[in-house]
């Protein structure tokens, strides 16, 4: 396999063998929790749930706050190849936390019930296998994996332990994915014909160009490890902050944002399958700084017949918006706000095409389109555009919370390794059409 594009192979199939007939449109597994009550109630000792932390990055420290601040769930140990981590998990936890270099250590204690990981994508499958592995439910961040051979791995992985796998796309826990997604299954949009979905940022820290620890140096950081199973490179802190910017170790925008609009899209449709076709183009348009992803990434999909268009830019501010086009008209999603905008789908006057009539035939074309039609134009409702707006809601604590609920009820999650998995698969075949400049099949 080159290491600048992906095995054809991989995609050919790649679902079928671990995942059967999960390739098809089926709904998720599971329905959202109920937003207004996602926070459980207070329980005896005996029902808390122990997790352990594995990462202690940007994302894996706002996890473990989020996550400690639940009723019933308590950070036993936590895992970081930095050891200024380490420090800073015991200023989110507590002074005497238990911290390691070493993951393994967390699966082999008998008191951690679960993991939560979020670490570079590259280390995805190893942890995610090892932890199900071990006997451990693990709560793993976006995208699910680096490659789609090790997402049908990780896949694979699940099923046989019978562990849960909570992937942490939080689209699917959130208020107004819910109500979009209400208001899609009633109808109201008519025959889908068209989805759009764009997220762009316009600032170097929305670019991943962040500040390295000023103190990282061999000797905090076991940098050889770090890298996992990609050709090493000398020490670099730039790299280590910045890995999303490289294919080696991340997925670029398609694992960062592109992720996040696939897993809303399915959501609010319905839909848990894989794109049977995918087209991109982009390129490094303003962050020419040595990355090898793009900061420019749009993307045509096919997912069955129904087109799908996402483009991520990251040297322009647009909000994330979904756009859902129908017979019946737009769908808009962006932030709080869900707008509807409704068209009638008829002829609302005479064909301009009969302008192209002699004048007798016209004037006949007239009268009879308006005996046919006037009637109904006067009794038709006025039309109405109308909106939403959700309150400030947070979509991390309940997609949290609904793994850990689930670590204790063994209860579904809304987000499993199949969705998960498809979710990953369209982010992949993203980056492989812009690699190979060719469109690319699932």
């Amino acid at each position: 396999m080159s290491k600048d594009t992906f095995s054809r192979r991989e995609f050919l199939g790649v679902g079928a063998a671990v995942a059967g007939a999960s390739l098809v449109g089926n709904p998720l597994v599971a329905a959202p929790i109920p937003h207004a009550a996602w926070q459980p109630p207070k329980g005896a000792p005996s029902d808390r749930v122990r997790f352990g932390m594995i990462g202690i990055g940007m994302q894996g420290s706002a996890l473990l706050g989020q996550s400690i601040r639940l009723d019933g769930v308590e950070c036993a140990a936590a895992c970081d190849l930095y050891d200024g981590r380490h420090v800073l998990a015991r200023e989110i936890v507590r002074p005497d936390l238990p911290v390691t270099r070493r993951y393994r250590e967390l699966l082999d204690d008998k008191n951690i019930d679960c993991i939560v990981a979020a670490v570079p994508d590259h280390w995805h499958r190893q942890i995610v296998v090892d932890a199900v592995s071990a006997g451990k439910d693990i709560y793993c961040e976006k995208p699910m994996s680096h490659t789609p051979a090790d997402g049908a791995a990780m896949l694979d992985a699940a099923k046989k332990s019978g562990r849960i796998v909570q992937i942490g796309s939080q689209r699917v826990s959130s208020q107004v994915c819910a109500k979009a997604k209400e208001l899609i299954a009633q109808g109201m949009i008519g025959d889908l014909t068209l989805v759009e979905g764009w997220l762009g940022r316009n600032d170097p820290n929305g670019a991943w160009q962040y500040p390295p620890p000023p103190d990282l140096s061999p000797a905090n950081l076991d940098w050889d490890t770090w890298q996992g199973t990609v050709p090493k490179r000398p020490f670099n802190p730039l790299v280590f902050a910045r890995w999303r910017a490289w294919k080696e170790y991340g997925t670029g925008v398609a694992g960062d944002l592109l992720v996040h609009l696939v897993s809303g899209m399915l959501f609010m449709t319905g839909m848990n399958q894989v794109p049977r076709q995918a087209m991109a183009m982009g390129g490094i348009r303003r962050w020419n700084d040595g990355r090898n992803m793009p900061d420019v990434h749009a993307v045509l999909y096919y997912y069955g017949d129904l087109p799908v268009y996402m483009r991520l830019n990251l040297g322009t501010e647009t909000p994330e918006t979904y756009r859902f086009q129908g017979s019946k008209g737009i769908l808009e999603v962006s932030g709080r706000t869900i707008a509807f905008s409704p068209q009638s789908g008829l002829d609302e006057s005479p064909s301009y095409y009969a302008y192209s009539f002699p004048r007798a035939l016209r004037d006949q074309y007239f009268k009879q389109w308006h005996a046919e039609n006037d009637s109904r134009l006067a009794k038709g409702s006025m039309r109405e555009s109308f909106s939403f707006t959700g309150p400030d809601f947070d979509d991390i604590k309940p997609h949290l919370w609904n793994f850990f609920d689930a670590v204790r009820t063994r209860r579904p999650v809304v987000e499993d390794a199949t969705f998960g998995h498809h979710a990953a698969l369209a982010c992949h075949m993203a980056n492989e059409s812009y690699f190979t400049k060719a469109a690319v099949s699932a």
